[in-house]
């Protein structure tokens, strides 16, 4: 996790299921808690699986950071995972860049 201004990125690396979402889901709520996060990124370029569980990690952290009114981004997405957010439909709700320094 990286934190600069009022950005968090998260990098996401190897395994996100049902394990390691609630894990993220605790610390990230923690740093949007502690206040001035309006951008949240999270960069999936290292994962190597996800299942349904990390949809709704992604899912609850965008809900949090829209109502208090910041924005949320997914990038450095491989074939796998597009697929599943494109089935999810995760990218109608969500922006999607390939890099983080697209979102700047």
């Amino acid at each position: 996790m990286e934190r600069t201004g009022s950005q968090l990125v998260l990098h996401i690396c190897e395994e996100l299921d049902h394990h390691t979402a609630g894990q993220i889901s605790k610390v990230v709520d923690l740093q949007i808690e502690k206040g001035n996060v309006r951008t949240l990124i999270f960069d999936f370029s290292g994962i190597t699986f996800m299942d349904s569980s990390g949809i709704g990690m992604v899912m609850g952290r965008h809900r949090k950071m829209n109502f208090l009114g910041g924005r949320t981004f997914v990038t450095g997405i491989g074939d796998n995972v597009d697929r599943i957010f494109r089935m999810s439909g995760l990218y109608r709700i969500i922006p999607k860049y390939q890099e983080r320094t697209e979102v700047l």
